[in-house]
């Protein structure tokens, strides 16, 4: 049943397909009442947007008439806005404490899954996401369907499985050793020069940035490890390498000598960021290094406590975790260390990503710097600033509706009525 269900929906993804091309070709006139053209900006309206190509061609104050020809979409009750940016996002998994799931689940099941849950999370007014580790080729996959119109979805940057030292988080355990010996991805990795390699590897295989586990995990089998899992010189190896193949490196890390040592590497980001300290803190304001708080995750795992999903071990790490979720946010903007929105969506399920703005909001971001995170903060942070996060002629026609002022309450926008990206329409 549920792998005929995931082909019905998939099934139907592809149909949409020959519409959404045809859409993206043709002029769209778009009809807002109220407009937000960045996070920084005013809300203002009614406002006409006009689009072609998959791209803004123009935005003009009030309601203009529509040219012969043209598409006019309606949307004159709502507020228009950029689309929004989910940096931490595995599309290809739903929510399990079952770690034997790796063991059963193919590759095939897990790119059937990936795009049931892209459609998701586009509906969710996500436009733009970074998948933070996948199946080994599951999100290329994926990421094509999308960019070729096969399908609807968001524009995916895909980082494709996570580099991990051999036995640490990211690495396959819980099996007997020939078990783990046969699931094992080829993205562990001793010693520089080894890791070095499995950089090129991952730029050769397509990854659009490359993902470290820099410290042990919360949802991992062991109870051990939350600090750094690289050596210094196996994290510069691995910045070195990337910079070299013009890619960025995400550090998920929990432990602050984990988050220290990957901000004095140089990594870009750092994903989740849990047990920050002054000594953690120091190092990521020194580097400009990013947090990327992941706090829906946190919230997702807490939420099944006590209902036999996860394993002993695992609920006493969630236990401990749960005691401190925000403090590393407010500590952050304290510092004024760059917070960059992301959820660690597939954690918990796909399409609740925006309840990372009310969680936010509650560890001391205002409402506009919230909505900033997801746009135009998440949109440098891709190098994608001239492309995405904002609304304006020659930006990717990537935008949202709903109702109200998000502005004024980042909560309004767990409630999204309608979603384009590329200039591609999401049909109902």
């Amino acid at each position: 049943m549920k792998f005929a269900a995931i082909l019905a929906v998939a099934a139907s993804t592809l149909a949409l397909a020959a519409p959404a091309l045809a859409q993206q070709q043709q002029r769209q006139v778009i009809h807002a009442g109220h407009l937000i053209r960045d996070a920084e900006g005013a809300f203002d309206g009614p406002a006409t947007i006009t689009v072609e190509g998959g791209r803004i061609l123009s935005i003009e104050d009030g309601l203009q008439p529509a040219p012969a020809g043209a598409e006019l979409i309606d949307l004159s009750d709502k507020t228009v806005m950029p689309g929004l940016i989910d940096l931490h996002v595995h599309l290809d998994g739903n929510p399990s404490g079952d770690f034997r799931d790796a063991a059963v689940e193919s590759d095939e099941w897990a790119t059937l899954t990936g795009a049931v849950n892209a459609r998701s999370t586009l509906a969710a007014g996500f436009t733009t996401v970074r998948d933070m580790g996948s199946y080994p080729q599951s999100m290329f996959a994926v990421r094509r369907a999308v960019a070729e119109g096969t399908m609807p979805g968001p524009r995916i940057l895909a980082s494709g499985p996570p580099l991990a030292i051999i036995g640490g988080h990211g690495d396959v355990s819980g099996f007997r050793p020939e078990v783990n010996d046969a699931l094992d991805t080829g993205f562990t990795c001793t010693g520089p020069a080894e890791c070095a390699a499995r950089v090129r590897q991952a730029a050769q295989n397509g990854s659009d940035w490359i993902k470290i586990t820099a410290t042990g995990g919360v949802l991992s089998q062991q109870g051990r490890g939350l600090e750094a899992h690289f050596t210094h010189a196996e994290m510069e190896a691995i910045v070195e390498v990337a910079s070299a193949l013009g890619l960025d490196v995400a550090a998920h890390a929990h432990g602050a000598r984990g988050i220290e040592a990957a901000a004095n590497a140089g990594i870009s980001t750092i994903e989740h960021g849990t047990y920050l300290d002054p000594g953690a803190l120091d190092a990521m304001a020194e580097h400009g290094t990013v947090l990327v708080p992941t706090l829906m995750a946190f919230q997702g795992v807490i939420e099944r406590l006590d209902t036999g999903v996860y394993t002993p071990t695992v609920e006493t790490k969630i236990r401990q975790v749960a005691e401190i979720v925000g403090d590393a946010v407010r500590e952050a903007r304290r510092r004024g260390i760059t917070v960059a929105f992301g959820t660690d969506a597939g954690v918990f399920e796909h399409g609740r990503n925006a309840g990372e703005f009310a969680l936010l909001t509650q560890a001391g971001l205002t409402d506009r710097e919230a909505v900033a995170s997801a746009t135009t903060v998440a949109a440098r942070v891709l190098h994608m600033e001239d492309e995405i996060g904002r609304l304006a002629p020659g930006y990717s026609a990537d935008m949202i509706a709903l109702d109200g002022n998000p502005l004024e309450n980042a909560a309004l926008l767990e409630d999204v009525d309608w979603a384009m990206a590329g200039g591609r329409a999401l049909a109902d």
